[in-house]
Order: C-alpha cells, then sequence, then structure tokens
C-alpha cells in the first residue's frame, strides 16, 4: 500500500478551507439564530403557559358563573314558588271569603223572603179572618153589631186624657162610623154613655162604614176612638206581622 502525500496535502487543504469557510460564514450566524430560536422557545412556551393560565382562570370563570346562575335560578324558583304559594293562600281565602258573602247574602235574601212570605201570610189571614168575621156577624141579629159595642167605646173615651175629652164636642159635631145607620134606641144609648163619660152628650155625625164590620168609631179633631172588629182584626194582623 502506497500514500499519496499529494492527494493527502491536497484533501488536508480542501478541508481546511472548509473549515474556515464554514467557521466563517455558518458557524457565526448559526451561533446568533440559536439564542433568537430558544428566546423564542422560550416566548413561545411563556405564552403558551400565559394561555393554559388564561384558560384556566377562564374555566374557573366559568365554574362560578355556572354556580352563580344556578343559585340565581335556585333562589328565583324558591321564590316563585313562595309567589305562587302566597298567591295560592290569596286566592284560596278570597274564594272563601266571597263563598263566606255569598252564603250570608243568600241567609239574608232568604230571611227576607220569608219574612215576605210570612207579612203576605199575616196579610192573607187577615183578610181571611174579616171576611169570616163578616161572614158570621151577618148570621147574627143587626143589634148585636151595635149594641155590644157601645159601652166599650165609652170606656175606651174615658181611658182618653183629661184634656182631649174636653174638647170633644166642644168644636163642632163629633163624626161616629157604624157599621149600618143607628136606630133611635141606639142613638140613644150611645148619647147616654158619652154623657156618663164626658159630662154632655156630643152632637154626633153619623156616617157609615160596612168595613169596621161591626162596632163603632168616633173621630174628633185630637183623638180617634176605636171599638170596632175591624180594628181588633188590623191589630191582630199587627202583632202576627210584626212576630
Amino acid at each position: 500500500m502506497s500514500i499519496d502525500w499529494w492527494t493527502l496535502g491536497l484533501q488536508t487543504v480542501n478541508a481546511l478551507v472548509l473549515i474556515w469557510i464554514l467557521a466563517r460564514f455558518l458557524s457565526r450566524p448559526v451561533s446568533r439564530i440559536l439564542p433568537e430560536r430558544q428566546e423564542a422557545a422560550h416566548a413561545e412556551l411563556d405564552a403558551a403557559q400565559a394561555a393554559r393560565a388564561e384558560a384556566e382562570a377562564a374555566r374557573e370563570a366559568a365554574k362560578a358563573e355556572t354556580a352563580s346562575l344556578a343559585a340565581t335560578r335556585s333562589d328565583a324558583l324558591a321564590r316563585a314558588q313562595a309567589e305562587a304559594a302566597e298567591e295560592r293562600d290569596r286566592l284560596i281565602a278570597d274564594a272563601r271569603a266571597e263563598a263566606a258573602t255569598l252564603r250570608d247574602s243568600a241567609g239574608h235574601e232568604l230571611a227576607r223572603e220569608r219574612d215576605r212570605q210570612r207579612h203576605a201570610l199575616s196579610q192573607e189571614a187577615g183578610e181571611l179572618a174579616a171576611d169570616i168575621a163578616a161572614r158570621l156577624m151577618a148570621r147574627l141579629p143587626e143589634t148585636t153589631r151595635i149594641a155590644g159595642f157601645t159601652e166599650g167605646l165609652a170606656e175606651a173615651v174615658a181611658g182618653l186624657p183629661e184634656a182631649t175629652r174636653a174638647r170633644i164636642g166642644s168644636e163642632g159635631p163629633v163624626i161616629l162610623r157604624a157599621v149600618r145607620p143607628l136606630e133611635p134606641a141606639e142613638s140613644a144609648e150611645l148619647s147616654a154613655a158619652l154623657a156618663r163619660v164626658l159630662g154632655t152628650a156630643p152632637a154626633l155625625t153619623v156616617e157609615t162604614d160596612p168595613a169596621l164590620i161591626a162596632g163603632l168609631e168616633l173621630e174628633t179633631p185630637h183623638a180617634i176612638v176605636r171599638n170596632h172588629l175591624r180594628a181588633d182584626l188590623d191589630r191582630i194582623r199587627a202583632e202576627l206581622t210584626h212576630d
């Protein structure tokens, strides 16, 4: 084996030239590029960490917002339920109050209707009683429709205040209502009875009123004295209506 020193020398020179060229034109730019790339890499890492931290913060914020929304929703639902319960109670109370009002109104209306019916029945009963009394009196002698009421009329006049009695007859004739015209004997008996309680017999103007059924009625400017069956029936009917 032989060594070609010339070839070896040329290759050595070529290697030295290549090393010088690499050192001159490649090593310096690469030495500058590496720190720049390292800085860029560090910047990207920092940016990535910042982005990750920001994403983590956003996620925590989203969790907090979600929790807040859930709490708000829960509170709103609780308030809605409370308001619904309150509204339900109010509606129930209003319905009960309205039902009570209607019940009371119906009760009052029923009571008024009963009063009207009772009053109407009392009126009908009074009219029926008057009709029955009139029919019964029609079957009795005519004298009984006057004679049995003379003394009662005189007693009613005697029960008037003294001042009222003193004025009876002093201001002209007194109106006497009777169920029929008086017979002379009946007029005399009535005058005598009034004279006993008044001291003197007043002048009488007799008027016929069949509605009295039986009895007499004395009317003066200051008093009306009734002693007849119609007045008794009216009084009974008024008491029934009042009861």
